[in-house]
């Protein structure tokens, strides 16, 4: 299949709100020969990355806007916009190679179309891009609704948070405690070639200088190393984790900070690692395989504790809370496409629950971490400040980092170019236990 096709379709299922493009596009990548594979996750990422910018851009080249049903005609246009402007393919094979694919839609008469709003767009695009660019949508390439958030949030940082969104992520790794320190690790690539760095806040990261094949890593197999973004590699020691202790590692996909508890504190006494999703937790077993450790995975709703919970509690314990995921669209620009304005709340309600139902499973004394990759304080600072609102046997302890921003209540790391993610933070200790 032509790479173009291939990320067209994947597309075509974001903009319809069917997928994300994790879900939509490994289908696609295995019907492209191998060697197109990087070239059609970069048109399908790239694409998403920069489509609140290239949306209107075709708005003004379109006479009419398409219909729901030609949403894959729509990709595929964004595809031949992103390879015009972002790519240095020549534009007469981004021009000839895209309005060919329609054929493959089984929709010709998308040819004629496609052909003139990309000659066009090759013409006056540039032009056509200057002319809008007072516009912070198209200055950020992020959607209205999500641009004004981070203004309104971060009025001194939004612009650098729109630019650290849209630059493509370091490869950061996280060192294996039970087989070596990070500078012994830092050594061996350095015997290997391979260019790296000590992250500045994670005592196991490693942010490397080029994106590698992790296969290329000394002892990738055998479990010396993994890849985690430094944010998420905070988790570990921010939990004070110490020999004996039962650790609750709740909505635990894809299992990075579960694996890292284990590597952090070989004397825990058990993890037990729940997630909604049954075939999620098939990534955590495997991580947790090729690391040669364990845990107990359990598929459930973490909020209904009846079905789950054993009565006996934790000493720790890890919300890594469902979000919007703002924090973290550099490596997934699809949310872009996939999250609305209106999931915040709903958002917001749902990481309520869950430290609600989470709570009475904690031993006095016990400590909770709240974390998300969110950038938006409605899903962070605000949340825990409810939650101490309405909780009386609940105190929050300060965290243990210099990372990120202090804020009302925790800490916000905003996305770094060429450095961590977008990532919050907040830790709670158990007074006393909830009357009634």
């Amino acid at each position: 299949m032509n790479p173009r096709l291939a990320a067209a379709r994947a597309l075509a299922a974001v903009l319809s709100g069917k997928a994300s493009l994790n879900s939509s596009l490994p289908a696609q990548l295995d019907k492209v020969d191998e060697r197109d594979r990087g070239l059609t996750q970069d048109l399908a990422f790239g694409t998403a990355r920069w489509q609140p910018r290239l949306d209107l851009l075709a708005a003004q080249l379109l006479q009419k806007p398409f219909k729901a049903a030609d949403a894959d005609v729509q990709a595929l246009m964004l595809v031949g916009l992103y390879q015009l402007f972002y790519t240095r393919i020549p534009a007469h094979a981004a021009i000839g190679e895209t309005v060919g694919c329609a054929d493959k839609l089984k929709k010709p008469w998308a040819k004629g179309l496609l052909n003139a709003v990309l000659r066009r767009a090759q013409r006056e695009g540039e032009a056509l891009l200057a002319g809008m660019e007072r516009d912070p949508v198209v200055r950020t390439a992020h959607p209205r609704w999500l641009q004004k958030s981070l203004k309104a949030f971060w009025p001194e940082q939004w612009e650098a948070i729109c630019a650290a969104n849209n630059a493509h992520p370091p490869m950061i790794l996280r060192v294996n405690r039970r087989h070596h320190s990070r500078d012994a690790y830092l050594a061996l690539l350095a015997e290997a070639g391979v260019g790296a760095s000590a992250c500045q806040y994670s005592r196991d990261g490693i942010v490397l200088n080029e994106p590698c094949d992790v296969r290329s890593l000394p002892g990738f197999a055998e479990g010396w190393v993994s890849v985690q973004d430094e944010a998420a590699q905070l988790s570990a020691d921010l939990l004070e984790l110490a020999p004996g202790q039962r650790v609750l590692d709740a909505c635990c996909a894809p299992g990075g900070k579960t694996c890292h508890l284990l590597e952090a504190e070989a004397g825990l006494t058990q993890v037990v690692a729940i997630d909604l999703e049954a075939k999620r937790l098939t990534r955590v077993r495997e991580n947790l395989d090729r690391l040669q450790l364990d845990a107990e995975l359990i598929a459930c709703d973490a909020r209904d504790t009846a079905s789950w919970w054993d009565g006996k509690t934790f000493q720790r314990i890890l919300l890594d809370a469902p979000c919007s995921a703002t924090g973290v669209i550099r490596r997934h620009p699809d949310i872009k496409l996939t999250r609305q304005a209106d999931d915040i709340p709903a958002l917001a309600s749902l990481q309520g629950e869950l430290l609600d139902a989470l709570w009475p499973t904690l031993e006095v004394g016990g400590m909770l971490l709240y974390a998300t990759c969110s950038s938006l304080p409605t899903e962070n600072t605000e949340v825990i400040d409810a939650f101490l609102a309405r909780t009386p046997g609940a105190r929050e302890l300060d965290l243990a980092t210099e990372a990120g921003l202090r804020q009302p209540h925790g800490r916000q790391l905003l996305a770094q170019e060429g450095g961590h993610d977008g990532f919050y933070y907040a830790k709670l200790i158990k007074i006393a236990a909830s009357r009634g």
